[in-house]
């Protein structure tokens, strides 16, 4: 099983890394990559043979795999992955908000990154508020 991005993918898609970076994001890639394999396998598919019969999935997942690295780089590592905060005085209020809440790489692979690789749909059900009339299956009662 091989990545779905390499290092280059992620400098070419994203940004120039630092020396820290280029390591961080070499340890990081086989991680993600092996999260979206068992994302894929706990929705009952198998995401490399699904790239291997698709054209265009490849791409798809190298751009999912470079997201998540950019999401994960992005936040700080010296402190709280704080985006936002507030305070007032007197009555004392404080308020923030996180990145990603809880942080780490399992909460970096976003719904909508699983949606992209096909993994995760919506799925539409039908639920029958009245029973069936007896003698005619297709009218209501």
């Amino acid at each position: 099983m091989s990545n779905y991005a390499t290092v280059s993918d992620v400098q070419t898609l994203w940004r120039p890394l630092t020396a820290a970076e280029q390591s961080r994001t070499e340890a990081l890639i086989p991680l993600i990559c092996d999260a979206l394999r068992q994302a894929a396998h706990d929705a009952g598919k198998d995401l490399d043979a699904m790239i291997e019969n698709s054209a265009s999935l490849g791409s798809v997942a190298k751009l999912v795999t470079v997201d998540v690295v950019a999401r994960v780089l992005r936040q700080s590592t010296e402190g709280e992955a704080m985006t936002q905060e507030s305070q007032s005085a007197l009555g004392y209020s404080w308020s923030g908000t996180y990145a990603i809440p809880g942080g780490g790489i399992a909460n970096a692979i976003m719904y909508n990154d699983l949606k992209r690789l096909g993994i995760s749909r919506q799925r539409v059900g039908v639920i029958e508020l009245w029973g069936r009339s007896k003698g005619h299956p297709s009218s209501c009662m």
